[in-house]
């Protein structure tokens, strides 16, 4: 009994001997030195085994957990390399979108200014882009055209655009212009002239300001009529500003679609600056009639404008457009709907709307429910995104909760967006904190390198501190 004790007691020996080699990396010559100093004699061959087999064991449990974490940490990359190639793609459409209608702001602009090259420039390039304003563009390229007194490039043009998008709504606007440089006879037009049509405009315009029952009627007229599209934008305006009843009536109707799609738009821009609380129904009218996602868009900015919080958030619940209703969702914001904004968060299920959301509630300026999200959320991409967000914000709040969640945050990736955040904010003091007292060589790496970029006093200081060391 006292013999098999003996060795048992032995055998649990060897296994701490075996462990602190391990552990503490003895070399194997001083761990065969201690077990041959045991009471029970040198090592014997079936001990050398044992130590052996243990020493294995661990090292392959280990080995196995390494490739466990690998294999997480390489799914994880993969997952999130597609996310990123799926965002880089709608960026890269958005970019496209973004510049075709900075070209058509540009190129309308220059007609404005009457420096017609310049605009024919800009609508040349908007016109070989081939996306959803490329027949406005070849109009607007005419009507340049015309101006500059080439009047077979613009007919060529016309024709292109009636061939190529034989359902425009600018043929009508086409159409009539093409009459006018056929009737011109080839006289060059000159640009300096006040023409017919602008002394109209001003006439119209002292109407309206003395008589807007009797004005009103006559830029009806000229919106119905062959005037070219800016003359009747103009008109538009003029109308728009005098908030008749009778004004507003005729906005609405052009507003639904009886005219281009650039004078509907107007009609509904004017509709949220000056229609008040009766364009509402108008307004939901136009939205739910138009196919044209510009003109619903524009519809979306008239919320906006006008406060309407219910529409928006009808419009981000049940929009079936994704860029729409992310559109919707974003006026939202501009319009502090945070309440609205969480009903959308807790209800939605899609990563990309949510995100979506909480750039709203930056927007909004809701420190709180981005707080919220960054500390409570499941889905670390969304916790990425809030923590963005809370950068952009700012404030105490924001500042304490990115104190918080560095300090209780086991995910690297997360620190990192905290540490993008605090560069965001410009917090060069929570950036010195960290540095300080961070223990991983790369974290810390990275507070420096965001402390290099702010350049501040406290900053400053601190680069000098490394420096001295």
């Amino acid at each position: 009994m006292n013999g098999r004790t003996s060795t048992e007691n032995f055998k649990r020996a060897a296994a701490r001997l075996g462990i602190a080699v391990v552990l503490l990396g003895w070399p194997a010559a001083s761990a065969g030195a201690l077990a041959a100093e045991s009471p029970q004699g040198p090592q014997r061959p079936s001990d050398v085994t044992f130590f052996a087999e243990h020493d294995h064991s661990a090292q392959s449990q280990r080995d196995q957990d390494q490739a466990a974490r690998d294999h997480e940490q390489a799914k994880k990359d993969a997952e999130q390399e597609k996310r990123d190639t799926e965002q880089a793609k709608k960026d890269a459409e958005q970019e496209r979108l973004d510049r075709m209608q900075e070209l058509y702001d540009e190129g309308r602009g220059y007609l404005d200014e009457e420096s017609y090259r310049d605009a024919a420039r800009a609508f040349t390039k908007l016109a070989e882009m081939h996306g959803a304003q490329a027949d406005a563009a070849l109009y607007w390229l005419a009507y340049a055209q015309n101006k500059l007194g080439k009047r077979d490039a613009a007919l060529s043009t016309i024709a292109e655009m009636k061939r190529s998008y034989p359902q425009s709504r600018w043929t009508r606007d086409a159409v009539t212009l093409e009459f006018e440089i056929r009737q011109s006879s080839g006289a060059k037009a000159n640009p300096d002239a006040v023409n017919d049509e602008e002394l109209k405009l001003l006439a119209l315009q002292g109407l309206m300001n003395s008589d807007p029952q009797k004005a009103a009627p006559m830029v009806e007229k000229v919106l119905s009529g062959s005037s070219s599209p800016a003359v009747k934008s103009k008109a538009l305006f003029v109308l728009a500003q005098s908030g008749t009843s009778q004004a507003m009536d005729i906005l609405g109707k052009v507003a639904l679609g009886q005219s281009n799609p650039e004078l509907q738009r107007k009609a509904v821009e004017y509709l949220g600056m000056f229609g008040g609380d009766r364009a509402k129904k108008t307004l939901a009218d136009v939205y739910t009639t138009t196919g044209d996602a510009s003109v619903k868009s524009a519809v979306l900015k008239s919320y906006m404008i006008s406060g309407d919080k219910q529409s928006l958030f009808n419009a981000a619940k049940n929009e079936k457009n994704d860029g729409l209703r992310r559109e919707a969702i974003k006026q939202l914001g501009l319009v502090g709907g945070e309440s609205e904004l969480e009903q959308l968060y807790r209800a939605e299920n899609s990563t990309e709307v949510r995100r979506e959301i909480l750039q709203a509630f930056f927007l909004a300026g809701d420190a709180k429910r981005l707080v919220e999200a960054a500390e409570g959320e499941k889905d670390p991409e969304l916790r990425r995104a809030a923590i963005k967000n809370l950068g952009l914000v700012g404030g105490k709040d924001a500042a304490n909760a990115l104190q918080s969640i560095y300090a209780k945050e086991t995910d690297r990736s997360l620190k990192e967006e905290v540490l993008n955040a605090y560069f965001l904010q410009g917090n060069s003091a929570a950036l010195v904190a960290i540095a300080r007292s961070e223990k991983d060589p790369g974290l810390r790496k990275k507070a420096v390198e965001k402390l290099s970029l702010i350049g501040d006093k406290t900053a400053t200081d601190y680069m000098m501190e490394i420096l001295q060391k």
